[in-house]
């Protein structure tokens, strides 16, 4: 009877052990920079070998709202949820508040009036994907280029913009939140950065531009801003999502 129980332990916990595969990437692509005294999570992903996708609802038009019903749905899809942030501000219902692509159809128009909040301290921008390239561009330049994308996503507001800092931000800002963005690096890389500590918009610009080389980066949100690894054991909970970045693999067989 002992030994059978070993043998079924054994059975459920090695595939944990050898299985993971791709999905140990996440964790290679990790890592945790500290800067001025503020730690950051970072994460860097090539979009030209890494499949990063923007997901808001499933086939039935319901919302995932995090990171479980995602990862439960791409399962079903043979595949992992390797790695995950928010990916813009949104509504109450979880519908994003600006544009968004997916599969190369325009769910939501591009937002470009004016409003209270974060989303509207323009200028805003967009990131997006589209053949195995990655960029982030304030909106108005992404209308104007007539970009047709793969996925976007529209946040704000920018933090960096062709090399400079959003013109709004102020160095001596008493706004320390959790916060997190997104960038492209100098190599075309997609840089993700999620504060550990409570952070200013300016830091976290300058942190983008000069610690990570990322000339244009937007920011994704504050207080609700979220993060998945599973394979280094964090699923953030705290907070229903709108959309989401992810990067997914195949799902070992």
């Amino acid at each position: 009877m002992r030994l059978n129980i070993i043998v079924w332990l054994f059975a459920i916990l090695f595939p944990l052990v050898v299985s993971p595969g791709r999905s140990e990437a996440a964790e290679d692509n990790c890592r945790d920079q500290t800067e001025n005294g503020v730690s950051y999570r970072v994460c860097r992903f090539d979009p030209a070998t890494r499949t990063i996708r923007i997901f808001n609802r499933n086939a039935e038009g319901d919302a995932y709202g995090g990171f479980d019903a995602l990862r439960n749905q791409l399962w079903q899809q043979r595949l992992i949820l390797t790695f995950a942030v928010n990916g813009g501000m949104y509504h109450s219902d979880l519908s994003p508040v600006g544009l968004f692509i997916e599969y190369g159809m325009t769910r939501k128009p591009a937002e470009t009036a004016d409003g209270w909040g974060n989303f509207y301290l323009k200028p805003n921008g967009v990131f997006f994907l589209k053949d195995g390239h990655a960029g982030v561009l304030e909106t108005g330049q992404f209308e104007a280029r007539k970009i047709v994308a793969d996925f976007a996503t529209q946040s704000g507001p920018m933090l960096v913009i062709d090399g400079a800092l959003h013109p709004k931000f102020l160095p001596a800002s008493d706004s320390l939140k959790i916060r997190n963005g997104v960038g492209i690096d100098t190599s075309g890389q997609v840089v993700f950065v999620l504060s550990k500590d409570p952070v200013r918009f300016f830091d976290l610009a300058a942190f983008f531009r000069d610690r990570l080389g990322a000339a244009n980066a937007l920011y994704l949100d504050g207080t609700i801003s979220s993060l998945a690894e599973p394979m280094a054991g964090r699923i953030d909970r705290a907070y229903p999502l709108g959309p989401i970045i992810a990067v997914v693999d195949p799902r070992p067989n």
